[in-house]
């Protein structure tokens, strides 16, 4: 598909595409909206750095490890329940986050966020995927698209709210995932998005055997340990105020956006997919080495943080477009296998990086970051037969024979 065929086929969607997508845009942001409120979070809980990122941490650890059973919840009560109840818990916890009197309240309720959001995130992929019009490619530019802006959006949202109370960004989260919560209910239609056949509860753990699957995961997993550093660590070596940092963020998530549509279907039209994963790693693990040399100079990490965008909107689209396309699995199974994987990796970066940085040094983050994505375009170049698939080649027999078995489970 070209660049411009692509990017007209995106925005020719029904209406029940485009209320998925805006419930996506608003699940979203909750991975950055805590970004410009952690110094003022840990100034007015008295919490210290390592404390404040926990707000990470137990928010994509349940989301990583609740997306190994969302599958089977999905094709048992169907998709359109599943999104809502999902939506539903956001717009609980979210709320009961904004009350809470001290920092473990505002754990435990992001981490109830999280279930919500593991329950929305892996079935809109499916959905959208399932409903879109245009090809999977165009379905996942879309949904990818929803993420960039999504993350653009929180940490904006989150610095505006932010400057009057670390309060009202939850607020304003519970407000417009209720809005998501009635465009799905009322714009979803049931019959399009259900799946006839249970998927059994072990089909998302037996996936990863699969090794185009456990390769794009591990890769994930070590790239998302560089995406978190510099998404949830930055904001305190900035030392911007709550405004600033949701700028700063906001310039991120916009980079992101812009390549995930534009750019990545241009970069995979051109070159094989698993060629421009290794080199886009390259590039965000040379990123991150500058931010780690930059670390006294925010004008510089800002740059950083911006460039990083541009290349995650490209890694985030080629590795979900190279998920769909791995396995014959079914495509709610894949999804959810990888991103539980996916998350769980961002889940262990943000405590890692306040103790690396108060034991050692603040530019220390940045280098483990950077090792870890170096990581991550190693297994990528190890991979490259298990992967050729997802390069339009032909997976050995065993392999393709072992997908076949795992879908028909």
């Amino acid at each position: 598909m070209s660049a411009g065929a692509s990017s007209s086929q995106i925005f020719r969607q029904p209406r029940t595409v485009w209320a998925v997508a805006f419930a996506s845009v608003v699940a979203f942001m909750g991975i950055g909206l805590v970004d410009p409120i952690l110094p003022k979070i840990a100034a007015d809980l008295d919490a210290t750095p390592t404390e404040t990122e926990l707000l990470f941490t137990s928010y994509l650890l349940i989301t990583g490890l609740a997306m190994l059973v969302t599958s089977w919840v999905s094709s048992r009560i169907g998709a359109k329940r599943t999104l809502l109840v999902g939506l539903a818990l956001i717009v609980l916890f979210a709320a009961l986050a904004a009350l809470s009197g001290n920092v473990e309240m505002v754990i435990g309720f992001r981490a109830g966020w999280g279930l919500g959001n593991a329950l929305f995130i892996s079935t809109a992929l499916a959905t959208i995927v399932g409903v879109a019009t245009g090809g999977t490619a165009s379905a996942i530019i879309l949904y990818e698209a929803a993420l960039g802006l999504g993350i653009a959006i929180g940490p904006l949202l989150g610095g505006l709210l932010g400057s009057i109370s670390w309060r009202g960004p939850f607020f304003g989260t519970a407000a417009l995932m209720a809005v998501g919560f009635i465009a799905i209910l009322t714009l979803l239609r049931s019959e399009k998005t259900e799946k006839p056949t249970p998927i059994p509860f072990t089909a998302p753990f037996r996936a990863l055997r699969q090794p185009a699957l456990a390769a794009l995961a591990a890769t994930a997993f070590l790239y998302n340990i560089g995406f978190f550093i510099l998404l949830a660590y930055t904001p305190f070596p900035l030392g911007f105020d709550a405004l600033g940092i949701g700028f700063t963020f906001f310039g991120w998530g916009v980079g992101l956006a812009i390549t995930s549509v534009w750019v990545a279907p241009i970069l995979t039209s051109r070159l094989p997919r698993t060629t421009v994963i290794a080199i886009a790693l390259l590039v965000l693990a040379l990123d991150l080495v500058f931010a780690a040399f930059a670390i006294a100079s925010p004008a510089a990490l800002v740059v950083a943080v911006v460039v990083g965008g541009l290349v995650l909107g490209v890694l985030n689209t080629v590795l979900t477009e190279s998920v769909m396309e791995a396995t014959d699995l079914p495509r709610s199974v894949a999804s959810s296998s990888y991103s539980a994987v996916r998350f769980i990796g961002g889940a262990v970066a943000p405590p890692l990086a306040t103790l690396l940085a108060d034991t050692v040094a603040a530019s220390t983050p940045y280098f483990v970051a950077a090792v870890a994505v170096l990581a991550a375009t190693l297994v990528v170049l190890l991979s490259r037969r298990a992967l050729a698939r997802v390069n339009g080649g032909v997976e050995p027999p065993r392999v393709e024979a072992q997908a076949i078995a795992l879908g028909d489970a």
